[in-house]
This record gives C-alpha cells, sequence and structure tokens, in this order.
C-alpha cells in the first residue's frame, strides 16, 4: 500500500476530487516519516480529511489496485 504515494493519480484524486491542499498532504506524508502509519489514517487522524473522505479514500485505493 506504500506505493500510492509516489503515484500522480492517488495525489491528484487528494488534491483535486476531495480538495485537499497540497500543504495538508505535505504535513500527514511527514508524520508518515515518523510514524510510518498509512497515509489516509493519519490525514484522517490529524483532522485533514472527514470519515466520509476518508471512505472514499479506501474506495479509491480499493478501485484503483
Amino acid at each position: 500500500m506504500v506505493t500510492y504515494l509516489s503515484d500522480p493519480k492517488f495525489l491528484y484524486f487528494l488534491q483535486h476530487e476531495l480538495e485537499l491542499p497540497r500543504e495538508d498532504i505535505a504535513v500527514a506524508m511527514k508524520k508518515k516519516e515518523l510514524s510510518d502509519g498509512p497515509l489516509p489514517m493519519l490525514l484522517w487522524q490529524y483532522g485533514l480529511v472527514s470519515l466520509e473522505q476518508l471512505e472514499r479514500i479506501f474506495d479509491w485505493l480499493e478501485d484503483h489496485n
């Protein structure tokens, strides 16, 4: 599941479909380096996405793997 971090389609989805600012994604990616948790969960844990958005992320990942 780590490969999605470098997947431009996934990053596009986060930025354009969920309208997450690059800064928020960067914060979660930095936290991932420190805690090694899954990026979607870190986005949610730090309040950067709602539960509904988290579900959309998991749906997107399921559809694109």
